[in-house]
């Protein structure tokens, strides 16, 4: 009996919501996200907004756990006496940290704009890029893909003390972390080290060009969209990253819209730019935010998915149900939240990118007065990098919506949560769901 309830569980709740969606008798959240997404704008304050923004706007300022996940489950390294764990951030010594110490941190940037190519960049690219208006800052690294513990994740190689300052800010106070990435080491993201059982104590097996051995520097999130690893810039010549390939910019008193527009017209054919960050309208001005849409996104971009598209779409969602949550696991019957969303939109004929940071950015933000079954919902649950894009859920309508959880949890269908951690809600417009997906930068 319980492994037919199991089965037809799915296509209960897939009736459910096909109904509501034909009759359009979809109950509401109760808040309005009052603060449009902002396209280009003439003018722009930088500052995050405040608690009194963010609360007209539906956000949150605080992390929350997983939606629909128990208490506690999201804490599995439990530090002892032989490392740090302050800030969320973890991190053992390594015998070598002690002969490569990091300056102190003097600032703190604001990391909003990624430029990434297949190939080095053009010398001198760096110094055009800074001396545009409204850039703050700007730091070459080299950026690509490898394999951990036999995962393929985005890496990043750095020079730790030019980079640290741009990492969300628990990761970039851990003068430890980052004196092990000087030394040799690999910092992992927070929900890589946590999901994917990887210790501090255990070397990490990194294959590039070449196969490593490299100790674990810490947990901590840098912040950027899909990095889940970050070495030294010698280490990723080893492992065969291309030299200077992305540039991170910080320019929080730009419109980003109208500065990504400068900026690719000094970029050579193959190299994209990426905003990193939203902007949103606040009055007169923009504001940015680490709430989830695309920058300059315009209905001229969308519509979002067809009525044939939206059912093809949920009902791949809805069949995953009771499928486990694996880390990476991108369908067909294992799945990350991204992985999910990822998988269920293919079905429908839909090219997403692969990580909820990514998938953020593939439509407008959308006001929770007017959510629609399909719309996406996006959640900020790493203590590492408070204002990274790290979950992403299906709404269903009704107040429900659909997820892949955390390790040792299935797909489940969950109350929608507009708490703690809320970073917003976007429509996919298939056209700039692909561009995202096929743009480096994403």
């Amino acid at each position: 009996m319980h492994s037919l309830a199991r089965r037809l569980l799915p296509v209960l709740t897939f009736l459910l919501v096909l109904t509501l969606i034909l009759v359009g008798v979809i109950r509401q959240p109760g808040a309005l996200l009052a603060a449009q997404h902002g396209g280009p704008s003439a003018s722009s304050a930088g500052a995050v907004p405040g608690a009194a923004f963010l609360a007209a706007a539906g956000l949150s300022q605080r992390v929350g756990t997983i939606p629909g996940a128990p208490a506690g489950s999201a804490d599995p390294w439990q530090p002892g006496t032989t490392w740090a764990a302050t800030t969320a951030i973890a991190a053992r010594p390594l015998p070598s940290s002690a002969s490569s110490p990091v300056p102190p941190l003097r600032r703190l940037l604001q990391a909003d704009l990624l430029i990434v190519a297949p190939e080095s960049l053009p010398a001198g690219l760096v110094a055009r890029i800074r001396r545009l208006s409204g850039v703050v800052a700007a730091v070459a690294v080299d950026a690509g893909r490898i394999q951990v513990n036999g995962a393929f994740v985005n890496v990043l190689g750095v020079d730790p003390p030019a980079f640290r300052p741009f990492a969300a800010r628990p990761t970039a106070r851990s003068a430890e972390l980052w004196s092990n990435v000087a030394a040799g080491g690999m910092a992992i993201s927070y929900t890589m080290g946590r999901q994917d059982k990887i210790s501090l104590t255990k070397p990490a097996t990194v294959v590039g060009a070449r196969t490593m051995m490299l100790p674990v520097a810490g947990f901590g999130t840098v912040g950027i969209g899909g990095v889940d690893a970050v070495v030294s810039d010698a280490v990723a010549r080893s492992l065969g990253l291309p030299a200077g390939n992305a540039i991170v910019i910080s320019a929080p008193q730009a419109g980003l819209a109208a500065l990504m527009t400068k900026i690719k017209a000094l970029l050579p054919a193959r190299a994209s730019v990426a905003a990193l960050v939203t902007q949103m309208i606040a009055g007169s001005g923009a504001v940015a935010t680490a709430a989830a849409g695309g920058v300059g996104v315009t209905a001229s971009q969308g519509p979002g998915l067809t009525s044939a598209g939206l059912i093809a779409f949920l009902t791949a969602a809805e069949s995953r149900i009771g499928m486990p949550y694996v880390w990476g696991g991108d369908g067909p019957t294992e799945f990350d939240c991204s992985g999910l969303v990822q998988w269920s939109m293919a079905q429908a004929g839909i090219v997403m990118p692969r990580v909820a940071a990514d998938q953020a950015r593939t439509g407008p933000l959308v006001p929770l007065s007017e959510l629609q079954p399909g719309d996406l919902l996006f959640y900020h649950t790493d203590p590492t990098a408070p204002n990274y894009i790290s979950h992403v859920a299906i709404y269903l309508g009704h107040d429900l919506m659909l997820q892949a959880p955390e390790p040792g949890m299935d797909v489940q269908v969950v109350t929608a949560d507009f708490g703690a951690g809320f970073a917003g809600a976007v429509r996919v417009y298939p056209r700039v769901a692909a561009a995202v997906a096929h743009d480096p930068a994403g």
